[in-house]
């Protein structure tokens, strides 16, 4: 069926509908209508969430820090140093002669001094004298203790004593003591040599050895012969070179009968000039009455309680009747002697590391004026004064700790082979070497200074202009 127009509803007409169709002011839409805009609000949000995650994961954003980390300035140093392995050998040669002189130099002085107070120690502090008390009067000084005969058995009885022996000066007047018994007037007038009474044990006591003979033993000494040893100067000057002849000397009228001669004394050197007699000999045919002195040989560092315990032993009713003289545990001479010759080879020491530290300047100056361009680039791409500047510190800092190992290692090394080659007690403290190590880098540190702060101060256009 043909409609016609008249038939179609017009324009106006449809208007005039939708508007009678429509819903008053004030009145509430239909209900899904509002479900279909909220569901396109929700898939919108979704949309932008996703394009902000995608973007999240394919961009991290740069933290607001610097980027250059601790571990990238460290990797640029090294690589630079192990670039040029022959310039770093010969940087390194200063640094490890200096910090391997002051290590060598603490440990010789160590090894040295304690053998020197080895030595000492044998020759003064092993050695304990006691003598009768004396107390000033207005006559004079008196005498107000005595010494027993048997001094020498009762020291032997306290701990740390090795041996003990009685020493008194014999006088002899005017008596001569000559090797022949014949006075010839024409002869010059000489000073006889000393005489002394000892006990047997006066070679331990005083380190001596026989170079001819034999020593008196306590059968001589208990009988009173009339034998003698020789001291090697005393021996010399009264022309007795040998005992085989059974020779004798003349004290006064009397012949003594020389059994030995002796010499290399470590204690006592005085007796090496003397003619030294039994005790009971003196006793019985010079009438000494009490003994001088009684000296003992003891072990190292048991001074302090010998000598507490001497006077006790040789005077229980009366022991400050008893002057005693023993060393302390640790020799001051020995201390002196050491301290002195560590100044001396520090000072060696310390020249040798200001050349080493001066080598390391050098070296850091002639890297950062070969590397301009490079530091130009790196200005140019960003790198801070800081970082240039940190760079080549930590370069020389590389340097002087490497230098500072070797020098420590090879010092070690050196003090312990030469004690042993001298048969010495090799003397190396830990921490000395772990210092040399730490004032290798400190060095290191302290040279780069300056080299680092002309770097930091290049401008990138000069730099990279070749200017």
């Amino acid at each position: 069926m043909t409609s016609h127009p008249e038939d179609r509803p017009s324009d106006t007409q449809g208007d005039a509908n939708a508007e009678l169709l429509a819903p008053a002011d004030g009145a509430r839409r239909p209900r899904r209508s509002r479900r279909r805009g909220s569901r396109r609000a929700d898939r919108k949000a979704a949309r932008t969430a996703t394009r902000s995650e995608g973007s999240a994961a394919l961009v991290t954003p740069a933290a607001r820090a610097d980027r250059f980390s601790a571990q990238d300035l460290l990797v640029e140093a090294t690589a630079d140093i192990g670039s040029r392995p022959g310039r770093l050998a010969m940087t390194l040669v200063g640094t490890v002669l200096g910090i391997g002189a002051l290590v060598a130099t603490i440990g010789f002085a160590q090894t040295a001094g304690h053998q020197i107070a080895r030595q000492f120690d044998a020759a003064r502090s092993t050695q304990v004298v006691a003598v009768a008390a004396e107390s000033e009067t207005a006559s004079g000084t008196v005498t107000t203790g005595r010494l027993p005969w048997d001094a020498p058995e009762r020291l032997n009885r306290l701990v740390g004593v090795d041996a003990a022996a009685i020493i008194t000066d014999v006088p002899i007047g005017e008596d001569r003591v000559a090797a022949v018994s014949v006075n010839d007037p024409s002869a010059p007038a000489v000073a006889p040599p000393p005489i002394v009474a000892s006990s047997a044990h006066l070679l331990d006591v005083t380190g001596a050895s026989l170079v001819t003979g034999r020593m008196f033993d306590e059968g001589h000494d208990a009988r009173g012969d009339r034998v003698v040893v020789l001291g090697a100067g005393a021996a010399e000057r009264l022309g007795i070179n040998r005992v085989d002849t059974q020779p004798s000397i003349f004290i006064g009228d009397a012949p003594y009968a020389v059994l030995g001669i002796f010499d290399g004394l470590t204690a006592r050197g005085d007796l090496r000039n003397a003619v030294v007699m039994p005790t009971q000999t003196a006793r019985a045919d010079r009438g000494i009455t009490a003994p001088g002195e009684v000296q003992a040989r003891i072990e190292v560092g048991t001074g302090p309680q010998v000598g507490e315990q001497a006077a006790i032993a040789l005077a229980p009713d009366e022991p400050d009747s008893i002057d005693v003289t023993a060393p302390s545990a640790r020799s001051n001479l020995s201390q002196n002697v050491q301290s002195d010759v560590n100044v001396i080879f520090l000072i060696l020491g310390g020249i040798v590391l200001l050349a080493g530290a001066l080598g390391i300047a050098n070296v850091t100056m002639l890297n950062v004026m070969e590397r301009i361009p490079e530091i130009g680039l790196r200005r140019a791409l960003g790198a801070t004064r800081r970082q240039i500047a940190a760079q080549f510190v930590v370069e020389s800092l590389i340097v002087g700790l490497l230098g500072g190992l070797l020098g420590a290692a090879i010092a070690v090394l050196a003090v312990v082979g030469f004690a042993l080659s001298q048969q010495w007690t090799p003397i190396v403290n830990g921490w000395v070497a772990l210092a040399g190590v730490a004032l290798g880098a400190l060095v290191g540190l302290i040279a780069g200074g300056f080299p680092a702060r002309r770097a930091s101060r290049i401008e990138p256009v000069a730099a990279l202009s070749g200017r």
